[in-house]
């Protein structure tokens, strides 16, 4: 067996730092949750070259004590923790003692700090874990601490390092939740000599995702307030026709701590669940606050890790919390009233895991529902959907349709579908001169009544017949006797459009009347502005805004703005992800984030011509077998298989 060492302090040291300290934005953070025990009001964080050759952090706040500047250098030297007994209830956000330690073990740091009794400050440097200077220096009441050439000592971390832009983006999206989580400081955080954030300080949240998250965000926002269990949850949630296209832009906060909780995101999700698109993810700004006692932070050094006694009441109070919020704002009437929807489906999707109350007051202000303001209890009220209107008479079923026969309509009764890429009035596609001929008038390409000699199409087998389609998402068709060919209606549009996108790019491009602006994250923010030249050859011209914000000036044509801006949202969280993918990866993700977007929804209502089209350009191009994500377009059902099912053969 190799022989047992005892490491000495500096290489301890070193190993121990790594835990606490693992890039810029780790630093940054154990520095601002310092400042903010320390009963700042002010804090300014400064960075160059992404954090890694020099952070300065300033704050207001109490400041060090001359007697105690040595100490806070330390492993394990701290204000905030005496006995053990106080591990039980922590209410600071820094108390392992760990910060300043780990971080001088592998900087060259220099403090100046003054507590507000004293005559003069202290100027305090220590480089590598070895005092250099301690002497007097005139500075205010407060603590400035200046970080330099992080990792200078351990290359062996220095190389896993990222790129500036890449570690500057981190820090800012660290940034981004402090600020978020503590709105009556006032932050201000410089990039290169450059300021990206700038929050008031005033104390009110909602001025704070102004400054942090744009205007954009902060407009659409309903409010939160609801308490149940001793469990309080305050904040603000979007309305769920804005929800996003990932969960980057979901915050939660445990009394001014940001953390990351499965059972909080799985709560809002599922409040949120028949009221938003399948894909789609709601958006929030939530501060829980919670008796110390019930939860623990001592889990990771990092403290982004938190254990609960129990999380059955923190799942509730969020969940029937969000209920409330969404019912009271104007998102309840959008959400019911919305004619894209399926409303009976997503009505009682909606209120089925709700309780409902049996003694709501009524009111024909909103046809079919209560709108009584409703009141924070312990349950939350709800809207009752009237039967009568819910279940209003539908029209006559149609018969089936004979797939061949479908198209006899004129012209003027085609639906989307016949032009699927939204080409104009007056503009024909036109395909590629070929064996060298010159251009030539093309004529627009009619379906005939027969099918073409030279498709092999489902449609020439006898008695194939489009029955209709089901859960608004699965089109039905009989084949022959025998057979029931499913089509999933979202993955063939999808793989239509895709296959379309990978032969014209930019040539199905349009200028949009009126350009989009979109609010990213950091990093979201730099993955696009890295990517413009990928993005413009993909169909969207993309030029940076600045603050966090890129403008959309055309955009693939058969999107709309709300889809555009998930595209961007999509797109952005993928290229952000994944860096080191090749070009041609990251060009074809573009196209299969566009094409899904484009494509009709499932759970959208489809008209029977816009079905029989959908199947005809599925005639036309047989290869077409799955989506671009793998997916299956179509299965089929034997007549023996049903048969057998229900007993009939054996």
């Amino acid at each position: 067996m190799p022989k047992i060492n005892i490491l000495d302090k500096h290489t301890a040291e070193l190993i121990a730092a790594g835990e606490v300290v693992e890039r810029p934005s780790s630093a940054i953070k154990e520095l601002c949750e310092n400042a903010i025990d320390a009963g700042a009001t002010k804090i300014t964080v400064e960075i160059q070259h992404g954090g890694i050759t020099y952070m300065r952090v300033t704050d207001n706040g109490c400041g060090i004590e001359r007697e105690d500047v040595r100490k806070a250098f330390l492993r394990h030297a701290t204000s905030k923790v005496k006995t053990a007994d106080d591990l039980n209830a922590i209410g600071t956000l820094g108390f392992r003692g760990e910060a300043l330690a780990s971080v001088c073990a592998v900087a060259k740091v220099e403090l100046i700090t003054k507590s507000e009794n004293e005559d003069s400050g202290t100027s305090y440097i220590i480089e590598g874990g070895e005092e250099i200077s301690f002497e007097d220096t005139g500075c205010p009441n407060g603590t400035t601490i200046i970080v330099r050439d992080l990792f200078y000592n351990v290359p062996a971390r220095m190389k896993f390092l990222k790129k500036d832009v890449a570690e500057g983006n981190s820090v800012a999206t660290v940034m981004e939740k402090i600020a978020l989580s503590h709105p009556e400081t006032a932050f201000t955080f410089i990039r290169d000599g450059k300021r990206i954030i700038n929050t008031q300080g005033d104390g009110k949240l909602l001025s704070a995702i102004y400054s942090v998250m744009g205007k954009e965000f902060a407009k659409e926002l309903i409010p939160l307030s609801y308490s149940v269990d001793n469990i309080r949850a305050e904040g603000y949630i979007c309305k769920p026709l804005n929800a996003k296209a990932t969960r980057n832009m979901q915050n939660f906060f445990l009394n001014g701590r940001y953390i990351k909780s499965r059972t909080a995101a799985a709560a809002i999700e599922e409040a949120y669940k028949g009221s938003v698109m399948v894909g789609k993810f709601p958006a929030c700004v939530i501060n829980i606050q919670m008796d110390l006692s019930t939860y623990d932070v001592n889990v990771h050094p990092s403290k982004m890790e938190v254990r609960f006694v129990n999380e059955r009441p923190l799942f509730d109070c969020i969940y029937h919390g969000v209920k409330t919020a969404l019912l009271k704002g104007d998102s309840a009437k959008e959400l019911f009233l919305n004619s894209h929807t399926n409303t009976v489906n997503n009505t009682f999707e909606f209120i089925q895991r709700t309780e409902t109350r049996s003694d709501l007051p009524k009111t024909d202000s909103l046809p079919g529902f209560d709108n009584t303001e409703s009141k924070i209890e312990d349950e939350p009220i709800i809207f009752i959907p009237k039967k009568s209107e819910l279940f209003a008479p539908q029209p006559t079923e149609q018969k089936p349709y004979v797939l061949r026969d479908s198209f006899k309509a004129d012209a003027d009764e085609k639906t989307a579908f016949d032009n699927p890429y939204h080409i104009s009035k007056g503009s024909v596609e036109k395909p590629l001169p070929q064996d060298g001929k010159k251009d030539e008038p093309q004529k627009e390409p009619v379906i005939s009544e027969e099918p073409q000699k030279d498709i092999k199409s489902i449609v020439s087998e006898p008695g194939l017949k489009i029955i209709g389609e089901v859960f608004d998402t699965y089109i039905i068709i009989q084949k022959g006797d025998n057979e029931i060919i499913i089509v999933d209606k979202h993955a063939a549009h999808e793989r239509i459009i895709y296959e379309k996108l990978k032969k014209e790019r930019e040539a199905f491009a349009q200028i949009l009347l009126e350009p989009v602006i979109i609010n990213l994250s950091a990093e979201q923010y730099s993955a696009v502005t890295d990517n413009l030249e990928l993005l413009d050859k993909s169909g969207y011209e993309t030029e940076d805004f600045g603050n966090g914000k890129v403008i959309v000036r055309s955009a693939p044509q058969y999107l709309n703005e709300d889809d555009i801006q998930d595209s961007i949202y999509e797109i952005a969280s993928y290229l952000a992800e994944n860096k080191n993918r090749t070009l041609s990866e990251r060009a074809d993700e573009i196209l299969h984030t566009t094409a899904c977007k484009a494509a009709i929804k499932g759970g959208n209502k489809t008209t029977m011509p816009e079905i029989t089209r959908l199947v005809e350009m599925l005639i036309a191009n047989p290869e077409i077998k799955y989506c671009p994500h793998g997916r299956p377009i179509t299965t089929v059902i034997k007549r023996r298989e049903l048969e057998k099912s229900f007993g009939r053969i054996q």
